[in-house]
């Protein structure tokens, strides 16, 4: 393991080293990550950005754009023959639609390229030649974020925070009851081992739709073609003896075996060679699900933040170390299902909940921020009267129902020191105030020739992301 390791950074040092020497005499490359927890918008997100870019009348506060840099934009077929291809004209059509649907979200990686002809700066601009910048957009899940922390993890020690993470939630109540007949030291049985990882995948798949966030493994939640594989039956088990034939042991071999066959590659041949990269937090949700949904939240963007490796590129420092992601966006998405009134208080609470996270990247060198956001805008704003008082809230089609409602989700909280010393004491609900969110359907659109989508503040983040480059 100690040799295979070596020979994994000697060979990711040196595909660095190749591309940083290659990328001064071609166009340059910038592969963006977009990623997020389930529902946090990365598919409307990556839609709406690739259509505003191509049309980017709706775009001034990325500067490029505003300027008059941006010469063209194109897609391009996507250069990596091993992934999926974003399928933005499809998700783009749905959106489209007289009766516009939200498009399916994120199952696995995929990807899509595009690409900027930009003028030329500088005193010799008039004499030098249009340059050429690719924008590799990839698309993975946020759960499988998480598992990169597996790595510095042995069974035991997962088993023990999996189990300490479950209990008192009423979704493990059925995982709880299967230990209560299971002794690990016993030999080891396929039947024992499915119906255990039938039940903790059902408890973490119901723990997320409760509102949990730091749920491992991520795979178990998005399986994929790896449903019911060997790679992907196990679950934890209370510390305990038992031999190399024992349920026990077994189990312990499958974990290890999901950490070198499902993580490792994933972080060599996808994550490692991104450049930037923006998380998407649907924190109006966790909101909503109340203080233990915040709390967890805070953990697993903090151990999303583990999985990174920022710091400032540059030439020397890729040959000599490997590429690192120098810029991360923390965005809180949905913004949209608030007033414009709101939002500073919705971005002041995201910077409080990735504040640690932010820290330790910018004392690597990366370059952070955060930001409230909607990439597709579905509502409008409207005062609501309630009890002859005036409410800043949104109108939009409810989802489900298609019908109009005026939506105001209770007072943000003012402070978000207290909103996370709450989450972190673990009070059962909000000792100050009620917040709601309202999930709505996409709002019928209707596009001027060289406009994209209606959003909020995706020009602004993308000036952080790429602004540099353009």
């Amino acid at each position: 393991m100690v040799l295979t390791s070596v020979t994994d950074r000697l060979g990711n040092a040196a595909g660095s080293a190749v591309g940083a020497v290659s990328g001064r005499f071609a166009d340059r490359v910038i592969r963006l990550g977009v990623t997020g927890l389930s529902r946090a918008g990365k598919t409307v997100f990556i839609t709406s950005l690739v259509a505003n870019l191509l049309n980017r009348g709706r775009m001034p506060q990325l500067l490029a754009a505003s300027e008059g840099r941006i010469q063209a934009s194109f897609l391009q077929p996507q250069p990596d023959d091993t992934l999926a291809r974003f399928d933005y004209e499809a998700n783009l059509d749905s959106l489209l639609r007289p009766a516009p649907q939200w498009p399916e979200g994120t199952q696995s990686i995929s990807q899509l390229r595009l690409s900027f002809r930009l003028a030329p700066q500088g005193i010799f601009a008039a004499m030098a030649p249009p340059k050429t910048l690719h924008l590799d957009i990839v698309d993975y899940p946020g759960e499988w974020l998480l598992d990169l922390g597996l790595l510095e993890l042995s069974y035991d020690q997962w088993s023990e925070r999996a189990l300490q993470a479950a209990d008192g939630r009423a979704q493990a109540k059925e995982y709880h009851l299967k230990l209560t007949g299971v002794d690990g030291a016993k030999p080891f049985d396929d039947v024992t081992a499915s119906e255990l990882a039938r039940a903790y995948a059902a408890y973490l798949i119901a723990a997320r739709q409760a509102g949990f966030s730091n749920l491992t493994p991520g795979r178990m939640l998005l399986p994929g073609d790896l449903a019911g594989s060997p790679v992907l039956t196990f679950a934890p088990l209370p510390a305990g003896a038992g031999d190399k034939r024992s349920l026990r042991a077994e189990m312990r071999r499958r974990f290890e075996a999901y950490k070198e066959k499902i993580v490792k590659p994933f972080f060599r041949d996808h994550f490692a060679k991104l450049d930037r990269q923006i998380v998407l937090v649907d924190l109006l949700k966790s909101l909503s699900d109340g203080p233990a949904a915040v709390a967890d939240l805070e953990q697993a963007m903090t151990g999303i933040l583990r999985a990174f490796r920022p710091g400032q590129r540059g030439f020397l420092r890729e040959l000599l170390r490997g590429r690192r992601i120098d810029r991360i966006l923390f965005a809180a998405s949905k913004a949209d299902h608030l007033h414009h009134a709101q939002h500073g208080a919705l971005q002041d609470l995201v910077t409080a909940l990735t504040q640690s996270a932010r820290d330790t990247a910018r004392f690597r060198g990366a370059l952070t921020s955060s930001i409230a956001i909607a990439a597709l805008r579905s509502t409008v704003e409207i005062d609501l009267d309630r009890n002859g008082h005036s409410l800043p809230g949104v109108k939009g089609l409810a989802l489900g129902s298609g019908q109009t409602v005026g939506f105001y989700p209770g007072e943000f909280p003012a402070s978000p020191a207290r909103v996370l010393a709450q989450a972190r004491t673990g009070v059962s609900q909000w000792q100050e105030g009620a917040f709601h969110d309202q999930a709505f359907a996409p709002a019928p659109l209707s596009l001027p020739p060289g406009y994209g989508p209606p959003h909020i503040r995706l020009d602004k983040a993308l000036q952080f992301l790429i602004g540099d480059v353009l």
